[in-house]
């Protein structure tokens, strides 16, 4: 299975990106470089459509914890939104649903106030 970061300018300001496939050690860092060459480029405010994610490993969860922090040292913020079966339950059960202020997909996690 391969891997594919695309972006697109979001309604409102910031970045939607979204993720195809498998994020892992082998992957992770195509999702690190795009997150650098965004912030590079002056974007603080990324969020990650997570819909067509279909695997993430701790490799995974390493970029979206590093990306969070790159965002929050320019003043912005990473969230994550669209997360199904297994993808979802690694959010919840390492806790980062909550740092990243991950909601179901219904709901805009970027309109949520606070850091």
């Amino acid at each position: 299975m391969t891997f594919v970061v695309t972006h697109s300018p979001r309604d409102g300001g910031g970045v939607h990106l979204r993720l195809v496939g498998e994020l892992d050690v082998s992957t992770a860092g195509e999702l690190n470089e795009a997150i650098d060459r965004l912030a590079a480029d002056g974007e603080r405010h990324l969020l990650l459509d997570l819909t067509e994610l279909t695997f993430c490993d701790s490799t995974g969860i390493a970029a979206f914890v590093r990306g969070d922090n790159r965002a929050a040292a320019d003043g912005g913020w990473l969230r994550v939104t669209g997360a199904t079966g297994r993808v979802d339950r690694v959010l919840q059960v390492t806790g980062l649903a909550d740092v990243l202020r991950y909601a179901p997909d219904t709901v805009d996690p970027a309109s949520r106030s606070g850091r």
